[in-house]
């Protein structure tokens, strides 16, 4: 007999950008909103069809389409922020400016963390335990959001099927990408599946094998940079 599995899992694109927001769904109902990046009542309908109560907010960096909803849906359920590292105070304190230079027609708001997190932190769901990995360079306070039991990651715009982060916006950085890639995501297993922040899942064995920027085959000589979905 199958189990229940301890949480469920729902993607909704949202916002112009088509960015991946996931809500995770425990079985007691509650539900961690990893990067409202905007369409909040839209959200708030899915976890109302879901039978579910919105209780936690992730983010994993402060882009606008990541970040752009959090204040206004965590005004709406009351639901607390953490995340990203503390260093991405450079990003989310500036949403406003964001949605100016974009020049898109969104509403959002700065966002003040409730917690700041860290690598080696954790965030938990009714019981359900989410291992906090510090990943900069597509932004300078960007992590990523691990669950060992259920060997899947959600990895903002650090990772992509066939493609990784920009890092041409201020503060990121080519080379600290790369290292945060092999050197956090790899080490936790082939068999992982990731969330990327925009496009189709994939796992990290996958792209091991045949991402141009960061497989194996051309990990250790330098590659060129990217200017990939997020």
């Amino acid at each position: 007999m199958s189990q229940t599995p301890p949480f469920q899992i729902k993607i909704v694109p949202v916002t112009p950008f088509q960015q991946n927001c996931s809500l995770i769904r425990a079985r007691n109902g509650s539900i961690a909103v990893i990067d409202p990046g905007g369409e909040v009542d839209r959200l708030i309908a899915e976890a109302d069809a879901w039978d579910g109560k919105i209780e936690k907010i992730w983010l994993t960096h402060g882009h606008l389409d990541h970040a752009g909803g959090a204040m206004e849906l965590k005004e709406k359920t009351g639901a607390i922020i953490e995340g990203a590292q503390e260093e991405e105070v450079f990003w989310l304190s500036q949403i406003s400016e964001q949605i100016k230079r974009f020049g898109t027609h969104m509403e959002a708001k700065n966002v003040t963390p409730d917690r700041w997190l860290d690598d080696g932190d954790t965030v938990e769901l009714d019981g359900n335990v989410f291992e906090v990995i510090f990943t900069p360079g597509h932004t300078p306070g960007h992590v990523v959001f691990f669950n060992r039991h259920m060997k899947i990651a959600f990895v903002g715009d650090v990772l992509f099927k066939g493609s990784i982060g920009r890092t041409d916006f201020p503060r990121g950085d080519h080379a600290t990408l790369i290292a945060s890639i092999t050197e956090k995501l790899w080490p936790l297993g082939n068999d992982v599946q990731f969330v990327p922040g925009h496009g189709p899942l994939s796992t990290f064995g996958h792209e091991r094998q045949s991402n141009p920027f960061v497989g194996d085959a051309v990990v250790g000589r330098a590659g060129a940079n990217t200017q990939g979905p997020g």
